[in-house]
């Protein structure tokens, strides 16, 4: 099963990515992790990609999408992949379509985590790292998993926060581009909500991100 996963910082985006890595024996592909692991292993995409990052350029999409399709055929993701992060505007969509078909790939499954902005933001700020684990869930404005006071609900550790998600206008420039239903990841992903009306061999597929972790999980199981 071959999975494309939107949502915006603060949905529990992750979190459902790890859950679907777990119980379907499938990867979980950040396009970030792909870049990172190009540029260090000196490829020849990854020294093109490089070039441009060193400029403070985005990378253009004929090096980008050649290299997500390179991670996706690697054997690991011969079972299913979860791909998160990419594409990020309409255009890099239909360039991703376009390359999967050709390479004889499909998508399966999109998946979009509704939620609203403030919320969203909200989550964000509310994150609180567990000095023990870092997957400890607790969040100071959910109350299922607030922490004890300033300590982890889960072991008791110490707490602390990202610099970055306490900077509101980081958070609102990230969330401008994923909220952006024109031109942005929105748009990406609407561009699978209309493929899907006429091929139906994509399923798109939307949950309710204001539920708790395990609520959401649940839906997703059962919708999959």
């Amino acid at each position: 099963m071959n999975i494309l996963f939107f949502g915006p910082n603060g949905s529990g985006k992750g979190t459902q990515g790890a859950i679907l890595k777990d119980k379907y024996a499938i990867v979980h592909i950040e396009s970030g992790a792909i870049f990172r692991d190009n540029i260090k292993g000196g490829t020849e995409l990854g020294k093109k990609a490089k070039a441009f990052i060193d400029k403070g350029d985005l990378v253009p999409d004929d090096i980008t999408i050649p290299m997500i399709l390179d991670r996706l055929k690697k054997d690991d993701a011969k079972k299913g992949w979860i791909l998160d992060g990419f594409p990020r505007n309409p255009n890099q969509s239909r360039m991703l379509h376009e390359a999967l078909t050709a390479a004889g790939m499909k998508i399966d499954k999109v998946i979009e985590i509704l939620l609203d902005r403030e919320i969203a933001k909200k989550r964000i700020i509310g994150r609180r790292l567990c000095k023990n684990d870092g997957n400890h869930p607790n969040n100071i404005f959910i109350d299922a998993i607030k922490p004890s006071g300033d300590k982890c609900r889960v072991c008791g550790g110490e707490l602390s926060t990202r610099a970055d998600d306490q900077d509101e206008a980081a958070i609102g420039k990230r969330h401008d581009i994923y909220y952006d239903a024109k031109n942005g990841t929105l748009a990406s992903a609407y561009y699978f909500r209309d493929l899907a009306k006429t091929d139906k061999s994509v399923a798109y597929l939307t949950l309710d991100g204001t539920k708790g972790v395990k609520e959401v999980g649940a839906e997703l199981v059962s919708k999959l």
